[in-house]
């Protein structure tokens, strides 16, 4: 993929063992959606790191140094929303009542309900 990811700095994404941290569904899916506009040439990648910085920094310093709230996943991935907001707008990909519905929609989406993907160990036969 051609979109990297900051690796230190504000718009890096929690990470474990250089894995990303996601604690819901719709944190995964707010991350596929950033790679899927990048990719298809509707937001620029730059662009949207930029907008990521902006939303992080105003929140760590909304919060104060002593709890970095973006230093959680939950906090990370809302300000990367915002920021998927902030560049899909722009851009008039969507505009931002329906992008807010959206996004409350992707967080608060009950999870286990996500059966889009599929598993290798069951429904496949190797011979």
């Amino acid at each position: 993929m051609s979109q990297e990811l900051a690796s230190d700095g504000p718009a890096a994404p929690p990470r474990v063992n250089g894995e990303l941290v996601f604690d819901a569904p719709w944190q995964s899916r707010a991350f596929g959606v950033a790679a899927a506009l990048a990719d298809a040439g509707r937001i620029g990648w730059p662009d949207f790191q930029a907008a990521l910085i902006r939303r992080v920094e105003a929140v760590d310093a909304a919060s104060g140094p002593a709890q970095r709230s973006t230093g959680t996943p939950d906090g990370y991935w809302r300000c990367w929303l915002e920021a998927l907001g902030d560049v899909t707008v722009a851009t008039s990909t969507i505009d931002a009542a329906a992008w807010a519905e959206r996004a409350d929609d992707f967080a608060n989406r009950a999870p286990g309900h996500d059966h889009d993907h599929d598993h290798d160990d069951h429904g496949h036969h190797h011979h």
